[in-house]
C-alpha cells in the first residue's frame, strides 16, 4: 500500500498561518467562537493518521503549549541537532532526511499515513510532489501578514477538490487531493 501524506492546517482568510513570529492568537481567539465539543473534524482525522511529521519551529511551538497533545509517533525535521525533552523521547525522534528519504524510510516500515505539519516542511513536501491531499480551515480573519502556508512555488501545483464545509460560527473547511 502507498503511503498517504496529508495535511490538516487552518489557515486565515489571506493564506497565513501564523504572525511572522509564530504567534497564533488570531487562531486562538477565532476557536473562542468554535461550540464545545467541536473539532472540525480533527479527532476523526488523527485517528486515521500513524505518525505525524513537522518542523522544528512548529516543534517548538507546540512545546510552549505546555502539555504535549499527541500520543502518536512524532517526526521532528531538523538538520541540527534537536533537544527532546526526556518525557516525551519515546515517542519523538529527530530526523535529518529529506522528505523523500523519510517517506520511503515510513512506506518500508509499513506506516500508512503520515500529518505533515508546519509551513517550511509543507511546503518542502509540495515541492517535491509528496503530498497526497490537503485541508484547510479558512478562519474568518485578515492578518496581513505572517507566515504563509504555501509560499513561493515554483511550479503550479493542481488540486482536485473533494468537499466544503461551512461551519456556523464562520469557519469554511476545504478539501483537496493533490492531482499526480
Amino acid at each position: 500500500m502507498k503511503l498517504e501524506k496529508s495535511v490538516f492546517i487552518a489557515t486565515s482568510l489571506d493564506g497565513y498561518i501564523a504572525r511572522g513570529d509564530g504567534n497564533l492568537d488570531w487562531l486562538d481567539k477565532a476557536n473562542l467562537s468554535v461550540p464545545e465539543g467541536e473539532d472540525c473534524g480533527y479527532v476523526s482525522f488523527m485517528s486515521t493518521v500513524d505518525v505525524l511529521v513537522m518542523g522544528r519551529n512548529t516543534f517548538e511551538k507546540v512545546l510552549s503549549f505546555g502539555g504535549w497533545p499527541y500520543e502518536k509517533k512524532v517526526i521532528v525535521l531538523s538538520s541540527n541537532n534537536l533537544e527532546i525533552p526526556e518525557n516525551l523521547k519515546k515517542r519523538v525522534y529527530s530526523s535529518a532526511e529529506t522528505p523523500e528519504e523519510l517517506c520511503n524510510r515510513l512506506a518500508a516500515d509499513g506506516i500508512k499515513r503520515i500529518y505533515v505539519d508546519g509551513g517550511s516542511v509543507i511546503q518542502s513536501f509540495l515541492a517535491g510532489g509528496l503530498i497526497t491531499d490537503i485541508t484547510i480551515t479558512v478562519i474568518p480573519v485578515l492578518i496581513g501578514s505572517g507566515i504563509s502556508l504555501f509560499g513561493n512555488t515554483v511550479k503550479d501545483i493542481e488540486l482536485e477538490h473533494i468537499s466544503t464545509k461551512s461551519y456556523e460560527f464562520g469557519f469554511v473547511q476545504n478539501k483537496y487531493v493533490v492531482k499526480r
